[in-house]
């Protein structure tokens, strides 16, 4: 979110005299340390992305919406965590491309932000990428709002482009970092039906019969 702080360096003070509050300077090591924003992600398909309830990613159209707000989150230099205001969880991607949302802060959930040259913003994977060719994997939106496959989606179409809508500038901790194998992660899309045992984290087949505890 680099790209914004020009941004909000001459709006913060209109957002604290409208929200009537003020960002204190944090003195105690465990108080939030990190400026990052309150946004929403205007997916350049026309839909909004959003994580609903159960831990699944997709568009809607609804620009009101609690489930389309998302902390963004600074975690590194031009690189940012995802995190639903809504459910606490944070997008992350594995090794299989597929997108998923996952309770503990892990290197799978750190996306690299870039401003495309039609000032739209694409988010890539820090973990991973095509072996051969070295192509960046996006976080991405079909046309039909579903989450796609980072594999599949090019930075120079309009899936990967996302459009930040500030709300608000917000004080964070820094998450704590765990590893890939301590998470438990719920799937983007609903399993198959198929006797295919659903790809997970880190592309290990998970049994359909786990189920996220609630």
């Amino acid at each position: 979110m680099w790209f914004l702080w020009n941004i909000f360096s001459k709006g913060t003070h209109m957002l604290q005299c409208l929200c009537g509050k003020s960002l204190k300077k944090n003195k105690n090591p465990s108080d939030p340390q990190l400026k990052g924003i309150v946004t929403r992600l205007y997916c350049r398909q026309g839909y909004y992305l959003q994580m609903n309830t159960d831990g699944s990613l997709d568009g809607t159209k609804d620009d009101s919406s609690n489930s389309s707000l998302f902390n963004l989150i600074p975690v590194g230099l031009r690189v940012v965590a995802i995190q639903s205001v809504k459910t606490g969880l944070y997008i992350a991607m594995n090794g299989e491309g597929h997108l998923y949302t996952s309770e503990l802060f892990t290197p799978e959930c750190k996306f690299k932000e870039s401003v495309f040259e039609n000032y739209y913003v694409i988010y890539s994977s820090m973990l991973y990428r095509q072996q051969e060719s070295g192509r960046a994997w996006f976080l991405g939106l079909n046309k039909d709002g579903q989450a796609m496959k980072g594999n599949r989606v090019k930075k120079t179409k309009p899936a990967a482009h996302f459009l930040p809508k500030p709300l608000e500038v917000a004080m964070y901790r820094e998450p704590s970092l765990h590893d890939v194998g301590e998470t438990v992660p719920k799937p983007a899309v609903p399993p198959s039906k198929s006797t295919e045992p659903a790809i997970m984290n880190g592309g290990k087949p998970v049994s359909k019969e786990t189920k996220p505890t609630t």
